[in-house]
Formats: C-alpha cells, structure tokens, sequence
C-alpha cells in the first residue's frame, strides 16, 4: 500500500473503542500525531466536541464528557472517532506520543479548553438580563420565561459571524410560525455601525448593539461566535461556536 492510500484510509477511519479491537485505533492515532496537517484535516472532518457523545478514555473505558475535555485540555491526547452500533457519536482518547507534532497538542488543548468552559456553562441560568433591539423590542429573563432562547453573540468584523448568517436565517424561516422561540443576537458594534451593516446583509435574528461589556463580565466569552440555547425555564442548555452544532441541537424542538 503506497503512502497516499494509506493517508486517506487513515484520515477517514472510524475506529473500535472496544478493547478487543484497538488495533485500528492505535493506527490512525499514530499517523495522525505525526502530521499536524493530516490531523487537521481529520479533526475538522470527524470531531464535533460541542456535540453530545459517549465518550472513553485511552484504556477504551467509559468516562463522561467533562472528564474527556479536561484530559484534552491537558494537551496530551487527541480525540478520534469511533464505531457506534447505533446513531450516537462516540469519541475515545488517543495519548501522544513524546515524538507528536508539538503543533498538536498546542492546538487540541487550546480548543479543549474553550469547549470544556462552553460545556461548564451548561446547566447554568443565563441569569438576569434586559436587552432592547434595534427596533425597539424588549427582551428580559422575566418576558422570556416560558420560551426557548437560541441566542447567537457576535461583532460585525468577524468574518465566520457573518458567514454562518444564510443558515442561521434558514432556521429562523423553519420556527416562523412558533411564537415560542426566539431568535436573539447581541452584537458588540454600536446601533449605527449594526444599522447600516444590516442595510446590506440580512440577518434575520433580533439584534442588541453594544453588548461589549456584557460579553466580558457576565458571560465571558472570548471566541466569536458563540451560541446559547435556552430553555424555557432560563436553563442554558446548549453552548458551541459552531452553528452546525445548534442546527442539531434545536431539531428536538420541531
């Protein structure tokens, strides 16, 4: 087998995680360390971890999703892709080896640790908010009770905030008819700046402007952009930086 057959069958590979049959997994592991690019290419195909997944650790036993981001957050594994005999995701730890690509672990516990802080907010009350959009509408943690928030923070100069906006919208068509959901986006950027950007690209979500401070002292994100569900009853129930992921997610509420 000739190198670039054997890079393609490992970048696609969905391994075992059960014990017996962790031969596969040690294959792919091992090539994907050794080649940052390869692994790129595989972690952005195959790995989404603001998904919900079962999730094992390196000896294939069992372990919860706060527990497989921190062991990622260390730097000293990766996260690949395993066989599932149903339709849930599964992930199983891979440890680096000492020979690994620095340029690896440098990125996977970076991405980790923003993921493992998204997941930690989960489960959390937004707690008490007032926000008034562009038109005039207002939107409280009291007036809000009893619908479901899909928020999305953003700022105009962040080019996937802005790239992610044609599926976003595509979503808000599909829950028009629910008076039970609301789409909301605060945006760091002043109401004339937002104004004459929406003049030009539509963007069917609500729009606060000057939200800067909100974003640094109460939520205290730093990556752009990040999206919330939340429930009816105030209750985070989903953070991810990928819009994919709450296209997923909001599915249960069809």
């Amino acid at each position: 087998m000739n190198k670039k057959h054997f890079i393609v069958i490992c970048l696609f590979m969905i391994v075992s995680c059960q014990k017996s049959k962790s031969n596969n997994h040690e294959l792919t592991g091992q090539h994907l360390e050794s080649s940052y690019k390869d692994w790129w290419v595989y972690f952005n195909d195959s790995i989404r971890l603001s998904s919900d997944f079962v999730a094992y650790d390196a000896k294939s036993d069992k372990i919860n999703k706060e527990l497989f981001l921190k062991s990622l957050a260390t730097g000293e594994y990766i996260p690949l892709k395993c066989s599932s005999d149903n339709s849930e995701t599964v992930y199983k730890l891979h440890e680096l080896k000492k020979d690994a690509d620095v340029n690896i672990s440098s990125t996977i516990k970076n991405l980790a640790k923003i993921e493992l802080t998204n997941f930690q907010n989960e489960g959390k009350k937004l707690g008490a908010f007032h926000f008034t959009d562009l038109n005039g509408n207002q939107y409280t943690s009291e007036n809000t009770l009893g619908k479901t928030i899909i928020l999305k923070c953003w700022f105009i100069n962040c080019m996937q905030c802005v790239k992610e906006m044609p599926a976003l919208n595509k979503m808000v068509q599909q829950f028009k008819n629910r008076n039970d959901v609301i789409f909301l986006s605060l945006a760091s950027d002043s109401e004339a700046d937002l104004k004459k950007f929406l003049s030009k690209r539509k963007f069917d979500y609500a729009v606060v402007p000057n939200q800067e401070d909100y974003f640094k002292n109460t939520l205290g994100i730093k990556i752009f952009p990040t999206h919330f569900i939340i429930n009816k009853k105030g209750i985070v129930t989903k953070v991810a930086n990928d819009a994919k992921i709450i296209e997923e997610a909001i599915k249960s509420l069809e």
